[in-house]
């Protein structure tokens, strides 16, 4: 409910863009997967700019029109960037057995695959 309170207090303000960090992570995926709905939902009625950031790579396809692919720590850089041509309006938990979604999922986790290991070596390093 915190969630949907603080979604609300944001798009009450008519914000030109919208700025979202890991909004989700802390839901269940139930809730995750309708919060996620509502936000698209919400964006096909206003069609405001949204910077989404999330680590979750489904959550990542299903929601966007693109999709950036960051480097590993430190000094963090765009690495690859990925065009999300699915068709509109997408429901998150059906769209991920569409073709596309499938085929998209392979080439960016190809990408990402690497930059996640380097992270996981830098933690080991570190400890």
């Amino acid at each position: 409910m915190r969630k949907r309170v603080a979604m609300a207090q944001t798009l009450i303000l008519d914000p030109d863009i919208i700025l979202m960090d890991e909004p989700f992570s802390a839901l269940d995926i139930q809730t995750r997967q309708l919060m996620e709905n509502e936000l698209l939902d919400l964006w096909a009625a206003k069609r405001k700019a949204v910077l989404f950031i999330t680590h979750d790579l489904d959550e990542a396809i299903a929601m966007s029109d693109r999709v950036v692919v960051l480097s590993a720590g430190p000094g963090t850089h765009p690495i690859g960037e990925f065009t999300i041509d699915l068709p509109r309006p997408r429901d998150v938990a059906e769209i991920r057995s569409h073709p596309r979604f499938v085929k998209l999922h392979a080439q960016i986790w190809s990408m990402l695959r690497d930059e996640v290991l380097k992270g996981y070596q830098q933690q080991l390093t570190a400890v």
